[in-house]
């Protein structure tokens, strides 16, 4: 049987992402990024309460302490998500105003990770350590989007949107330093529109949404393949996670930014959360150890 996607909650987000699997709460965690917001969908109850925020969030993930961290705007803060209230870290990219912390994991050791957008590609992939002070891991960026670590923490998969390349980096998972770069992936973008956000099961395999492409592709790195392709009724897709109990079904974020308003009227559940039974099993998320 083929894949099919579900609409589990018409958000109507402008540009929904880095949607993060609590298995502390079974909730998913995702960000609306213009519209400043951090989003907590629970599926047992098809409840969306929303943490509202007066500058861009990029990604959030769990603290092992409680409560979250995030990447955003002004670079990396904790974030209690009742309150609203930020408590700021460090910016590795204050001198860069024109630029924001977007996607973003944490490895096995509980570094968090997360790079920037940025229009001219002065942006930076970022390695936050427990005592909070950040590490510029790359430099160079456009767009830094999709992340995954294999289940022996050995390789790091990683997508700069604009190289339309997912690329591969040997990884020290003691020191959280990163090899030399090869790609395993190189997206045909007219076909498949633009590797965005991405997450890894346990075969090995990703998962990795397509701005502009319609679609969710299931991709081996290790051969370059492309083994699945589930359509969905929009256009904008930004990542995916895998959650559930048994972490079998893929949560998706979308976005309506980008869209005409013509383009809205034939997408109109552009910006909703999308559900897939994938029948494989993910790899759970790692929590910030700072």
């Amino acid at each position: 049987m083929p894949f099919e996607a579900d609409l589990v909650l018409d958000a109507h987000a402008t540009l929904g992402e880095g949607p993060l699997w609590s298995e502390r709460e079974r909730v998913l965690y995702w960000v609306d990024i213009l519209a400043h917001r951090v989003h907590r969908y629970d599926p047992a109850t098809a409840e969306n309460r929303t943490c509202q925020l007066d500058a861009p969030p990029g990604v959030v993930v769990e603290r092992t302490r409680g409560g979250l961290a995030m990447g955003w705007k002004r670079g990396f803060a904790g974030l209690d998500f009742a309150s609203g209230a930020v408590d700021t870290w460090c910016h590795p990219e204050a001198d860069r105003p024109q630029n924001r912390l977007n996607d973003g994991k944490c490895d096995p050791a509980g570094r968090f990770w997360s790079g920037s957008e940025s229009p001219d590609k002065s942006g930076g992939f970022h390695r936050l350590d427990a005592d909070h002070r950040a590490t510029t891991m790359l430099t160079g960026i456009g767009c830094s989007n999709g992340l995954a670590w294999t289940a022996d923490g050995l390789t790091m998969y990683y997508i700069d949107t604009v190289t339309a390349e997912i690329a591969a980096f040997p990884f020290d998972p003691e020191r959280g330093t990163l090899g030399e770069r090869r790609v395993t992936i190189a997206v045909d973008t007219k076909e498949h529109g633009w590797p965005d956000g991405m997450c890894i099961d346990a075969e090995g395999t990703l998962w990795c949404g397509h701005w502009g492409g319609w679609r969710i592709n299931r991709w081996d790195p290790r051969t370059g393949k492309l083994l699945t392709t589930v359509k969905l009724p929009v256009s904008q897709v930004t990542s995916c996670a895998f959650s559930g109990p048994k972490l079998d079904h893929l949560l998706i974020t979308t976005a309506a930014a980008g869209l005409s308003d013509e383009a809205k009227k034939r997408q109109p559940h552009a910006g909703g959360l999308f559900r897939i039974a994938t029948g494989a099993i993910g790899l759970p998320s790692v929590a910030f150890a700072g």
